[in-house]
């Protein structure tokens, strides 16, 4: 079944390898979608997929790169958009 959820996350995630942590881990579990650094220092990532699939991309996300420190993480489900590119990038 296919599942999209928006994450925001916050703490010491730009400037450690974070969005690229966030696109291996996509890479990983075959999701498409995006990450992008926020103006407010957070990080949103757009992730679908199949729902397990997802729910291991989770779990990595919350824990992430090292020197990383997670302090929130807000999750939305969304709908999943079958026209969605395929992969996952890094929104400048």
């Amino acid at each position: 079944m296919l599942v999209a959820r928006r994450f925001v996350l916050s703490g010491r995630v730009q400037g450690v390898g974070f969005r690229y942590f966030v696109e291996e881990a996509a890479a990983v579990e075959g999701l498409t979608g995006w990450v992008q650094n926020l103006a407010d220092g957070r990080v949103e990532a757009f992730a679908q997929g199949d729902r397990e699939a997802v729910e291991r991309f989770e779990r990595k996300i919350r824990r992430g790169p090292a020197g990383a420190r997670i302090d929130d993480v807000t999750t939305t489900d969304e709908e999943a958009a079958p026209d969605e590119p395929s992969g996952f990038r890094i929104r400048p």
